[in-house]
């Protein structure tokens, strides 16, 4: 089997690129790019060696058809997952199902990432076959996976999150109600799934979107309020759970007391990921060619 260190022979696929996603030096500036030209990025997870991977849903493709909207959308193969290490990116997954619109932009296809427990990336396809895939291959079918923390699925149309059985079977693990939707998912410190909300973009904007904690077994139950969209969650190494949303990033402490975490102008963002005292947030989420992941100093 192939395995993620032998793609770092294949020059051919580097692409130039600024510094080093690991540890934080002293003279950086606050803001930094680490990787850019990406095709509507979304989720971001970090490796074992410190290698930052990165979910982009592409750009769609040639095969144009019309929608009920009146538009039109286009399917092909350009979704993909990149790699961040050393200075460098390149994909290490390609000819991933997208679809967008003609232009490029607003892109369905691998909408987050994550790593097995071999050391692999797992990403969820929001373009049909919509699921949790290893590499090209589908592990389980999920309606609409708009998010994964190991073999947690959050599926956006049920408004659950399920899970992969050791045996390959789909577990319910919770559901949720409520003017929002489910938007992302991450593992707590405590071992609990910790579930972000977000609003519709054609509903009634307000501050009620919820970031509740699911043990299994049990109903969920509100651990925090007063978000006016989550998209992202990630903890950080004090123990704090990071919270994006558009525009904004702060974290939450045990007490539930909260603290903006960065002041970064923060374009349609897409992902968090949290390493050695920097955020690393992907943006332009619905662009092509232009996406973008900062790595911010907290």
């Amino acid at each position: 089997m192939v395995t993620i260190r032998s793609y770092l022979a294949v020059l051919g696929l580097l692409i130039a690129g600024p510094a080093d996603p690991g540890l934080p030096l002293p003279g950086r500036p606050s803001v930094e790019i680490v990787a850019r030209g990406l095709d509507n990025p979304r989720g971001l997870a970090f490796g074992g060696r410190g290698e930052l991977f990165v979910a982009e849903a592409g750009r769609g493709g040639p095969a144009c058809r019309p929608t009920v909207e009146g538009g039109s959308v286009c399917s092909g193969v350009t979704g993909a997952i990149t790699v961040v290490e050393f200075g460098r990116q390149w994909r290490i997954r390609s000819g991933l199902p997208s679809e967008a619109s003609p232009a490029g932009t607003g892109a369905t296809g691998p909408s987050d990432v994550t790593i097995g427990a071999d050391g692999e990336p797992l990403h969820t396809a929001t373009s049909e076959p919509c699921g949790l895939y290893r590499d090209t291959n589908l592990l389980t079918a999920v309606p609409a996976p708009v998010a994964v923390a190991g073999t947690a699925v959050l599926d956006a149309r049920r408004r659950a999150l399920v899970r992969l059985t050791p045996r390959g079977r789909v577990q319910t693990i919770a559901t949720f109600e409520g003017p929002a939707g489910p938007s992302s998912v991450t593992v707590g410190p405590d071992g609990a799934w910790y579930v972000g909300e977000r609003f519709d973009p054609s509903a009634v904007r307000s501050s009620a979107a919820r970031i509740w904690r699911v043990e299994p077994g049990r109903a969920p139950t509100v651990w925090a309020s007063g978000f006016t969209g989550v998209v992202d969650l990630a903890w950080g190494p004090d123990n704090r759970l990071h919270v994006l949303e558009e525009g904004a990033l702060t974290s939450i402490d045990a007490s539930g007391k909260r603290r903006s975490t960065a002041t970064a102008a923060l374009h349609d963002p897409g992902g968090l990921a949290i390493r050695g005292g920097h955020a690393y947030v992907s943006t332009c989420s619905t662009c092509k060619d232009t996406g973008a992941v900062l790595r911010i100093r907290l």
